[in-house]
């Protein structure tokens, strides 16, 4: 069988995202859809992105992979992966880094999948970078269809997409993605169309491929459940924003952000009684069209005073690793001086 051993890596930060703001152009106008986004992704960690959807998880996470429509535009910041700007690359050397040293799974595997072509022929062609024969790539394919979970994987290859269950198209899509031994996977809400049985089946063969492989991931996901099952550090994103991040254990079990603790607070897994209306966040995101001045949760935030309508939050540092965008921090601070 062949080792999953990792490439090699040379630097500590695998992943420096600093100060990314991006737009997209629309007939009313520009849509804010990122801004002023700053996160960090170290070799062999696992990054979990969360909040409601339309927060921008999955553009940041397409961002990164330069999958954008051409209406979008990257207005600032840097999206450095393995010492390199990508924003900066020429379109040719960083289509060399996407399917190598960048890998991703989409939501919906059945979308992602070519219906019309056997799994055999895109798990071929998806190792495009490597300088083996065909035949040494179907068995690389093969190996890592089993390792995934595929009953009788050197059959079901010649398989279509359509001929397996959706469970099993998400288990052809991983493979595929970690064929290629990435540095970085980035996964985008990879178990929203399965059941809790199948969530639970690919989070832990994520978990254990990653350790395996070594590779970092960047895993969107609106189950904060699964972020916490499979991430090291989590960062809360709203509207656009991130405003709170840290490790998985300080961010769950305190959570300093208003918005971070409502999310919690509606999380179904923290509910105590029985009830048969779920919990929910007053209000509705704010619209991303102009300038935006201020706090951007204060219009639902119970918590909000006269300095959120003026100024827009700063981060404070709480610990080692948690940081908030949030005034109220900096009122603490004062009282307690």
């Amino acid at each position: 069988m062949t080792s999953l051993a990792t490439k090699p890596q040379t630097v500590s930060r695998l992943l420096e995202i600093s100060g990314l703001s991006l737009d997209f152009g629309t007939p009313r106008g520009r849509i804010h859809a990122l801004r002023n986004v700053s996160l960090n992704l170290s070799a062999g960690q696992v990054l979990g992105i969360v909040g409601e959807s339309g927060s921008g998880k999955s553009t940041l996470a397409y961002t990164v992979m330069g999958l954008l429509s051409d209406n979008a535009e990257t207005t600032a910041g840097s999206i450095n992966f393995e010492g390199r700007d990508l924003l900066k690359l020429r379109l040719r050397d960083r289509r060399s880094i996407m399917g190598d040293r960048i890998s991703m799974i989409f939501q919906d595997p059945m979308t992602s999948l070519n219906p019309v072509r056997t799994v055999e022929s895109q798990m071929i062609d998806i190792q495009h970078h490597r300088p083996i024969s065909r035949s040494e790539k179907r068995t690389l394919a093969v190996e890592m269809l089993g390792r995934v979970g595929i009953p009788d994987p050197q059959a079901r290859i010649r398989s279509y997409p359509y001929q397996f269950s959706g469970g099993m198209r998400q288990r052809i899509c991983i493979a595929m993605a970690l064929l290629v031994k990435p540095a970085l996977l980035i996964a985008d809400e990879p178990t929203t169309a399965l059941d809790a049985t199948l969530e639970v089946q690919i989070l832990h063969l994520l978990k254990d491929l990653q350790r395996e492989i070594g590779c970092s991931i960047l895993f969107v996901s609106h189950h904060l459940g699964a972020v916490a099952e499979l991430c090291d550090h989590v960062a809360v994103m709203y509207a656009g924003e991130i405003v709170e991040h840290g490790s998985v254990r300080d961010v769950f079990h305190n959570p300093r952000h208003p918005y971070t603790r409502a999310l919690l607070d509606c999380d179904p897994g923290r509910i105590q009684q029985r009830t048969r209306v779920l919990p929910t966040i007053p209000g509705d995101i704010p619209s991303l069209y102009g300038k935006t001045q201020g706090c951007i949760f204060r219009e639902r935030c119970p918590h909000a005073f006269g300095r959120c309508q003026q100024e827009n939050p700063v981060e404070s540092r709480i610990g080692d690793e948690q940081v908030v965008r949030c005034h109220l921090l900096g009122e603490e601070r004062m009282v307690s001086a």
